[in-house]
């Protein structure tokens, strides 16, 4: 494990949905953070115990423990100490249920269905308040390519380059896994999520996107790997 990995900030993310649990893993986890999973309120209290995360996101309505009775079982233990930050996660919307939450030292309070980057942003932006730590600021780099992770520039041999969204992702799945051969599963589960069920055509599109842009100098890093996937590399695999 690097150094970056083990200053990521740790956040425990707690709903009896696995679905939901396992779409927060992947998004927070693709955004720099590491992430631990509970699906019940007694789990949470002892990941709690084992382990204090940066923040927990926390869902109101279990099955054994709800939300409210997790933060203040936590709140109770921390005493007078550092509190950890609580984004609540729950599918009711009144005022008394918000107010409750509040009165519990929550930070933030999310209602379901919600935006994966929405929540994203209100996790880094509890941590930016509460003084925890974020996402490692850091620049990717391979041969003349840099990604920088904080203002999502690239540039290929000092010329900026402008990107879309999916072609950002890409290219950063690309450029983290540098020299590895990926299969085409492996990237369209990793860039268009594990759910997508779409064929092999919109990968072969944005990597066709992403060679005019990034391959428009020489030497080629985006390569074809013919049976199998891409790989981004210089030629010769160095």
């Amino acid at each position: 494990m690097s150094p970056d990995e083990r200053q990521q900030p740790h956040v425990l993310v707690v709903d009896d949905e696995e679905h939901i649990t396992e779409l927060l893993a992947m998004g927070l986890g693709y955004n720099g953070f590491e992430v631990e999973r509970a699906a019940t309120g007694r789990e949470a209290l002892a990941a709690v115990e084992r382990r204090r995360p940066s923040l927990i996101v926390l869902d109101v309505m279990m099955p054994d423990l709800d939300g409210f009775e997790v933060a203040r079982r936590l709140r109770q233990a921390e005493g007078a100490g550092a509190r950890v930050p609580i984004i609540f996660l729950t599918a009711r919307d009144a005022t008394e249920d918000k107010v409750q939450g509040l009165r519990l030292g929550s930070d933030d309070y999310v209602t379901k269905p919600f935006s994966i980057e929405e929540l994203i942003e209100r996790v880094k932006a509890v941590l930016r308040r509460s003084g925890g730590p974020g996402p490692a600021e850091q620049r990717l780099t391979y041969a003349d390519l840099v990604i920088d992770e904080d203002t999502r520039d690239v540039w290929r041999g000092g010329t900026l380059i402008e990107l879309t969204p999916t072609e950002y992702k890409l290219l950063r799945y690309l450029l983290v896994n540098a020299r590895r051969v990926l299969t085409r599963e492996q990237i369209l589960e990793a860039v268009w999520d594990y759910t997508f069920a779409g064929n092999a055509s919109v990968l072969e599109t944005y990597i066709s996107y992403l060679r005019h842009k990034v391959d428009a100098v020489d030497p080629p890093l985006i390569h074809t790997i013919r049976g199998v996937g891409y790989s981004l590399r210089l030629p010769g695999g160095a």
